[in-house]
């Protein structure tokens, strides 16, 4: 016998939409039109790690002491990836991408959600291996400040690393992973080579604008986050921000396809989640 879901409390929901404005009138972090059923799962653990009774007790706090901004915003962003997740994206990135983008004399690859960095390491260790990354400047970009910082010093627990090594394999990698990085004391810290040709900035999906003209655009497991209207913002900016002919990666359950930005864009391996922008004149008639 299926079970109903239990409707939400009219007054909780109150609560979280009052403390979601408060996040964002005070401190300019609009996490409004993120996904429901994830807001209340964040917006929950924000308030059980700063040990308050409720959010209205929590909200109180927030517009009042900017010291615990960090943790809350640490709360309310999901930093849950691998090195190489889903390892047939990059696969295809480095068979069927990849000689498109060699044509290009330079290149520039926005991050966009970069977490605690994996994404941005799996790309600039595939670059490496193929050549392109003494041309390339990565954009690695997340609205967690903390996630930022962390994704900078590309230091990882040492137990992660089996489950890294296994997804770079199946990724296509060349060499060993070892090649990359150096263990000490538990942790594994990624070649500062990796990152010397990295932007690492703040960036939010919801309120900020394009930065840049970019070759490809890999935001993975970001989207899902979001409410419809959010997605189709994130998309809008990912198509002004590349240049034509360059391509859109998403992650294994996202998709362009019901997007009013999907006429900018072409499948170009749509079952690993690759699009390609369109060129302006192929717009119209898509």
């Amino acid at each position: 016998m299926t079970v109903a879901p239990v409707p939400a409390d009219p007054a909780d929901m109150v609560e979280l939409d009052l403390f979601l404005e408060a996040l964002h009138r005070r401190w300019h972090y609009d996490f409004r039109s993120y996904s429901r059923a994830s807001l209340v799962r964040r917006a929950d653990l924000a308030r059980e790690r700063l040990g308050c009774a409720t959010l209205s007790e929590l909200q109180g706090r927030l517009l009042r002491d900017g010291s615990i901004l960090p943790d809350v915003i640490d709360a309310m962003t999901v930093q849950v990836s691998e090195l190489f997740r889903d390892p047939l994206y990059y696969l295809a990135l480095r068979r069927e991408v990849v000689p498109h983008l060699r044509t290009f004399p330079s290149l520039k690859v926005w991050v966009a959600g970069c977490a605690d960095g994996e994404e941005l390491y799996s790309l600039a260790i595939l670059f490496r291996e193929e050549g392109l990354f003494d041309r390339t400047l990565f954009y690695a970009t997340e609205i967690n400040r903390r996630a930022l910082q962390r994704a900078e010093t590309g230091v990882y627990p040492i137990d992660r690393l089996p489950v890294f090594s296994q997804n770079y394999q199946r990724a296509g990698g060349t060499g060993t992973l070892a090649d990359h990085y150096t263990a000490a004391y538990g942790r594994v810290a990624f070649d500062r080579a990796l990152r010397d040709r990295t932007v690492f900035t703040e960036h939010n999906l919801a309120t900020d604008q394009v930065f840049s003209e970019v070759h490809l655009v890999s935001c993975r497991n970001v989207l899902i986050y979001f409410d419809s209207p959010l997605q189709d913002r994130a998309l809008g900016l990912f198509a002004q921000a590349l240049t034509r002919g360059g391509f859109l990666g998403l992650g294994s359950h996202e998709t362009l396809r019901f997007s009013p930005h999907a006429r900018h864009f072409a499948a170009f391996d749509e079952p690993d989640r690759i699009w390609r922008r369109r060129a302006s004149q192929e717009d119209a008639h898509a």
